[in-house]
């Protein structure tokens, strides 16, 4: 979320919430436990806490996201806010990864020597090539195929961004723009309450199940910021949140189930960001926003616990959330919160001059030489 205007809202609280969650439900698998979480547990299995988190994220990061196209000036400022937000943080967690590394490196393979560590960080930094491990970096721990697993969303989160900055040439033309909107969410609501054998029998081609299975919120929420979701009395949000949130409950173990999930949990996560609670609407203003620097850290912090420690999940879950907090702290202090006041520079076109140089870029854009 950029820092660009104050709005009283619970958005960043929920966020916070969710990257808690995430690590909750990552604890259980990492310590070798089974894959099931307090509410897991709760629910007889039908939610853990994490398979909510994630698309509540992405609820808010379309509701967020629109809204920031909408106040964009072109295309180059609204990627380049959106680098901001993304890179930095992931690129020095990365590097930190990385540095590391040779704290908890077990292999026949010199640690410089291992192609994988050289790859590491421009694989991760190119998105759409992820690499989750280092052969070596903990391979005796139970869960060994990831040092950090978390970043598997955030190509999809980008992929996301690519797809809502093509309304950028309608985007003041409201109703088309509702329309696209819709149908695009109609469309990916249909593949998702299918299986994903039935999607291959269609011949549909996808690029991989989560664009769709994470795409639908994310279209869901830019849709209910595009429909002006927030300009709705605080007395209807109310009675909106509590009507979905039975709803929601009552459908759960349903055959209408999946269509309930992509129909009413967007509604009750943006209902409960739009509803401002005093004490937490302004949690940001007083430790930041600490939300992706949890969710990028949480992983890491937890495998490195696991190996040293040998933690159960209980113990592992309240060290890593401490742990986590302190690094995204830190993290949002010197990192994302200073690349965030470089949102209002235009990156393109930008002036090049080399000390010695041939070529100079001027403000337009012209190549000129000297």
């Amino acid at each position: 979320m950029d820092i660009e205007t104050h709005r009283r809202n619970n958005f960043d609280f929920l966020r916070l919430l969710f990257a808690g969650c995430v690590i909750i439900t990552h604890s259980y698998p990492l310590a070798g436990s089974k894959e099931c979480d307090w509410l897991c547990q709760f629910t007889n299995g039908q939610y853990i806490f994490s398979w909510i988190a994630v698309r509540g994220f992405f609820v808010i990061s379309g509701y967020l996201i629109f809204q920031s196209l909408e106040r964009s000036r072109d295309l180059a400022d609204f990627y380049w806010k959106r680098i901001l937000r993304l890179f930095p943080a992931l690129a020095v967690v990365l590097i930190l990864t990385v540095v590391l590394g040779p704290f908890v490196y077990e292999n026949d393979t010199a640690y410089l020597l291992n192609k994988s560590v050289r790859t590491y960080i421009p694989n991760n930094l190119r998105l759409y090539r992820i690499q989750y491990d280092i052969p070596g970096i903990f391979d005796r721990n139970p869960h060994k195929s990831a040092i950090n697993g978390s970043l598997w969303t955030i190509p999809f989160e980008f992929t996301m961004y690519i797809a809502v900055s093509l309304l950028f040439f309608i985007k003041s033309k409201r109703i088309p723009v509702i329309v696209v909107l819709l149908l695009t969410y109609l469309f990916l609501a249909k593949l998702d309450v299918l299986n994903f054998t039935e999607i291959q029998k269609w011949n549909y081609f996808i690029l991989d199940w989560y664009l769709i299975e994470l795409g639908v919120y994310f279209a869901a929420g830019s849709l209910l910021a595009a429909t002006r979701m927030a300009d709705i009395s605080q007395r209807h949000l109310l009675i909106i949140l509590i009507i979905s949130l039975g709803l929601f409950v009552f459908s759960t173990g349903q055959p209408i189930f999946s269509f309930a999930s992509v129909t009413l949990l967007p509604i009750i996560v943006l209902s409960m960001g739009l509803l401002p609670v005093y004490g937490i609407s302004n949690v940001t203003e007083h430790i930041g926003d600490l939300s992706y620097g949890i969710y990028i850290y949480g992983f890491p912090v937890q495998q490195t616990l696991v190996y040293y420690f040998g933690m159960d999940h209980v113990s592992l879950i309240f060290t890593s959330l401490i742990i986590s907090a302190i690094l995204a702290y830190l993290s949002w202090r010197l990192i994302e919160a200073p690349a965030l006041k470089l949102k209002n520079l235009k990156p393109i076109p930008i002036l090049i001059q080399k000390t010695r140089g041939i070529v100079r870029v001027n403000l337009k854009g012209f190549y000129q030489k000297r």
